[in-house]
């Protein structure tokens, strides 16, 4: 069952050197119980999508008008873009949907200890009473792995290391139970020991309560462990989606092609990198045609400098912009 929809998603900002465009028509569903990793370099706009679900983009943040973000609930079908009065977007904002931010440190009030507000978005988005929810905090605390979480819970942000911060974070977004948790590069400042335990965490949450999540990571590994289908971004388009097997064994695009290149070979440590030629453009000039033709050493002449690829399917449920590809256009 389908848990969030986007169609026709365009995001720009509006800034003194013009409308810069962050996110270009992009669509995916997402259902219950379903893991869904956005992968791309920074600036391929994965993260600016992921605030988009929530209405967190800047004020200067124009929306396409054909842009539409569909939550379903139990209750009911929200219209996430509709959304104007604070008290309508808490849905979105902790309640059916969590976020675990990139950078911790802006993610807690200093001056507030980490248990009160963790306490204080239970008492807003839950039933639970100040000491239930005070039990709870630190009963997530202590799953995502933070020793003595009894008294880390009155501990402010800046007492605590930044992995500690971040695991105290993905508590705080997991303890309200989202439909939805959009986890934005969870694991980057944690050791492998205690990121097997948050992906473990994720997963069990996926399955106790059919939660739907978005993992946006650089982290290709991460990305083929824990998650069912892939969205690869690049300069604010989807260029390739699929079952999460399909893409990485059998990459169509040559931008997913080339960011596997990219990954160190365990089995042959003397090999050289192999780093996606060029650099990401500015979003103020974005190429013509294909986003990617810039740095694509398969680029067809005349044809990927002029003309944006339709979506082909190599594959059932494989998707790919590529003008490589000759298959019927996907409707």
């Amino acid at each position: 069952m389908s848990l969030i929809s986007v169609q026709n998603l365009t995001l720009q900002f509006k800034t003194d050197e013009g409308l810069i465009t962050a996110v270009d028509d992009v669509s995916f569903t997402l259902n219950r119980g379903e893991v869904m990793g956005l992968v791309g370099e920074s600036g391929s706009g994965k993260s600016v999508t992921a605030k988009a679900l929530m209405r967190l983009n800047a004020k200067n943040a124009i929306y396409g008008p054909k842009s539409k973000i569909t939550l379903h609930l139990d209750e009911g079908d929200v219209d996430v873009l509709a959304l104007q009065r604070a008290r309508d977007l808490r849905v979105v904002r902790g309640g059916a949907i969590s976020m675990i931010f990139q950078e911790p440190m802006a993610s807690f009030a200093p001056a507030l200890t980490i248990g009160s507000q963790m306490v204080e978005q239970l008492l807003i988005h839950t039933d639970l009473s100040k000491a239930q929810a005070k039990e709870l905090s630190i009963e997530m605390l202590d799953r995502v792995g933070i020793s003595d979480a009894s008294t880390r819970f009155g501990q402010y942000a800046f007492e605590l290391s930044g992995g500690m911060r971040q695991r105290a974070m993905i508590a705080m977004a997991l303890s309200t139970k989202p439909r939805l948790l959009i986890a934005d590069e969870p694991t980057t400042a944690l050791d492998v020991t205690i990121q097997a335990q948050v992906i473990q965490l994720m997963q069990e949450l996926v399955k106790d309560f059919g939660m739907g999540i978005i993992f946006i990571t650089h982290d290709l590994g991460v990305v083929a462990q824990t998650a069912d289908k892939v969205a690869v971004m690049y300069l604010g388009r989807i260029v390739e989606t699929g079952p999460v097997r399909d893409v990485l064994r059998r990459p169509s695009h040559p931008y997913t092609q080339g960011l596997i290149d990219a990954l160190p070979k365990l089995d042959d440590l003397d090999a050289p990198l192999k780093p996606v030629p060029g650099d990401i453009p500015s979003p103020l000039e974005r190429p013509s045609g294909c986003v990617f033709h810039t740095r694509c050493n398969r680029a067809l002449a005349g044809l990927c400098a002029q003309q944006s690829p339709a979506w082909s399917s190599p594959t059932p449920a494989h998707l790919v912009a590529c003008h490589l590809h000759h298959a019927e256009p996907v409707a």
